[in-house]
């Protein structure tokens, strides 16, 4: 058995040290510069060609009917932010942001239109 007076001025020592983890909610990182967060769709510059539906490995987007035209919509319960759905668009009509701070209390409450 090993004498405890070996650890001691150890866990003294981590007693007086500063904390190595940000206490989350008060203190908050700056996000990395090509963080691949919540997607930002503009409706505006889309076609309706459905590319990012069909590239979508997750099937997080899925087309939807609105005015007569078919529109993208995302679930973020299901995306994985891989980006493919930005990548495959063909007028740059979804955005990645760094938005990482998703948390809902239902399925279905993080949906971008």
């Amino acid at each position: 058995m090993k004498a405890p007076g070996k650890m001691l001025p150890k866990i003294v020592g981590f007693i007086f040290k500063k904390p190595v983890t940000v206490l989350y909610p008060k203190e908050r990182l700056v996000p990395p510069e090509h963080l691949r967060g919540k997607m930002k769709f503009y409706l505006d510059r889309c076609i309706s060609c459905g590319l990012c539906a069909r590239d979508c490995p997750s099937g997080a987007c899925t087309m939807y009917e609105l005015e007569g035209k078919k529109r993208p919509m995302f679930d973020l319960d299901y995306c994985t932010f891989c980006e493919q759905c930005a990548s495959s668009c063909p007028k740059d009509a979804i955005e990645m942001t760094a938005e990482f701070e998703l948390a809902h209390y239902k399925k279905g409450e993080a949906i971008v239109k």
